[in-house]
């Protein structure tokens, strides 16, 4: 990443009003010497009081956005370049406004936006090459982002399908244990009911073997003669 992403890709502007206004040439001229010696803070405090002298001055917009913009301070930054770009006529001016209208947006890594701002840039000079760069630098972390998302959302949606899986397998288990921690009368019931059946049973068999044993006798008896 170029330094001008983080940092300021142009220098300070000192060009005037149209309308000359001592006081606001002295504000300007304060704002400008403090931020060469990075008191920005101090640089913002003046170049305010020049735009409440002056309110439709690009060039002041411009600067104060450079003083927010090195406070951290992007939205307010966002909304003095926008100002910048909007009244300034001369067309190298504006794109410089749309260049640092890109930053903001690649600070917050919103890089759709930040891709539109660079084109507005490259519109007005298209000879610009940190200008370009940034432009395809933006086009290439959107590309990067959304490939993530996609992935994360592949991700969510396997994870969402283990769940459910899981989900059906512990009921399945609820189930089994439900079915097999039945009411207590019920299993001694069906206990009492499998012992009378086993004990019908083998008196059933013992009955059959009587039978076929006094069957046998029988035969034996009406067989066996004396000679």
């Amino acid at each position: 990443m170029k330094q001008t992403i983080v940092t300021l890709s142009c220098i300070l502007t000192f060009s005037f009003p149209a309308f000359p206004q001592k006081q606001v040439r002295q504000e300007l001229r304060k704002g400008n010497k403090e931020y060469k010696q990075e008191k920005y803070t101090e640089s913002e405090i003046a170049y305010r009081k020049a735009l409440e002298l002056n309110a439709r001055s690009g060039d002041v917009a411009y600067n104060l956005g450079n003083s927010l913009y090195k406070q951290e301070k992007l939205p307010e930054a966002f909304e003095q370049y926008r100002a910048a770009a909007s009244e300034e006529k001369d067309k190298e001016k504006a794109a410089t406004a749309w260049h640092n209208i890109g930053n903001v947006f690649m600070s917050n890594k919103d890089y759709q936006n930040s891709i539109e701002a660079y084109k507005q840039a490259l519109r007005r000079t298209p000879w610009d090459d940190e200008t370009r760069y940034n432009l395809a630098l933006a086009q290439k972390l959107l590309e990067d982002q959304e490939q993530d998302q996609n992935q994360d959302q592949d991700q969510n949606q396997d994870q969402q399908q283990d769940d459910n899986q899981e989900q059906n397998q512990d009921q399945q288990q609820d189930n089994n244990q439900d079915q097999n921690q039945q009411n207590p009368d019920q299993m001694q019931q069906q206990n009492t009911d499998q012992i009378l059946d086993a004990m019908l049973q083998n008196e059933r068999d013992t009955q059959e073997r009587v039978r076929e044993q006094q069957m046998q006798q029988q035969q034996q008896r009406r067989t066996g003669k004396d000679w």
